[in-house]
């Protein structure tokens, strides 16, 4: 298996002001596992856990190894990123990769200082900065976004990330409409995939309305090689 591959998907976002029902239309703190499949066989389990307090909110991803994978490999990821809200827009504070089990451990922290335009970046010690454009998301809060913006029915979807210490443009398009079979039961998504121009990469996601536009299934291939994955649990969340 890839190393690139499956850490690439492992992975696969005034200013204190608190978050407000009428912000967010609903979305409230939620907890989702997804199984993460490649070629068929269950490598992974992912985590992803919502918390809004109003003072510093939370969302927190977390991807291991399971099964036989994990006889092999040990490897644990885990994002985190705080934020705040203001006008409907997502305000990143502080955002977080660690990397653990495996023989290139990765510790990676994205600070925004918002007054002086400034990101600070962290790769394992070392540090760097850099500007910081209006509206721009962090690595993981993006995906919230996405949600916010699709129940407010767009259809093209542009993100400017910090993305490896550089700004980077993240774009979206609806593709179309599908039902799912998920454990949750049958379910309505819209379909969107990422707009690549410099790769042939492919990346498509599957929200669904009916549940805040939360994605239930994702697939990214590359290479020839399809790794999928597809929501199993959901907590917060009534469909």
């Amino acid at each position: 298996m890839k190393t690139f591959h499956l850490f690439a998907v492992l992975l696969a976002i005034a200013f204190m002001a608190s978050v407000s029902a009428e912000e967010f239309e609903g979305i409230r703190d939620f907890d989702a596992e997804y199984d993460v499949y490649r070629g068929g066989l269950k490598i992974a389990k992912m985590k992803r856990v919502l918390t809004i307090n109003g003072t510093e909110n939370t969302l927190y991803s977390e991807t291991r190894t399971i099964g036989i994978v994990s006889l092999f490999r040990k490897d644990k990821i885990v994002e985190k990123s705080t934020w705040k809200s203001a006008n409907g827009k997502l305000i990143p504070n502080f955002y977080e990769y660690m990397r653990t089990g495996s023989k290139n451990d990765r510790n990676v922290t994205v600070e925004f200082d918002w007054p002086n335009k400034q990101i600070t970046n962290s790769i394992n010690g070392d540090s760097w900065k850099m500007s910081a454009a209006d509206g721009m998301l962090d690595k993981l809060l993006y995906q919230l976004s996405i949600m916010m913006d699709l129940k407010q029915g767009k259809s093209v979807l542009t993100y400017q990330i910090a993305d490896g210490g550089k700004e980077k443009v993240y774009t979206f398009e609806t593709v179309g409409e599908e039902v799912l079979d998920t454990p949750l039961g049958k379910l309505n998504t819209i379909k969107l995939k990422r707009k690549r121009e410099d790769s042939d990469r492919q990346s498509i996601f599957w929200s669904a309305p009916d549940i805040h536009y939360l994605p239930v299934k994702i697939e990214i291939t590359d290479d020839g090689e399809t790794t999928k994955v597809v929501i199993d649990s959901l907590n917060g969340f009534k469909i």
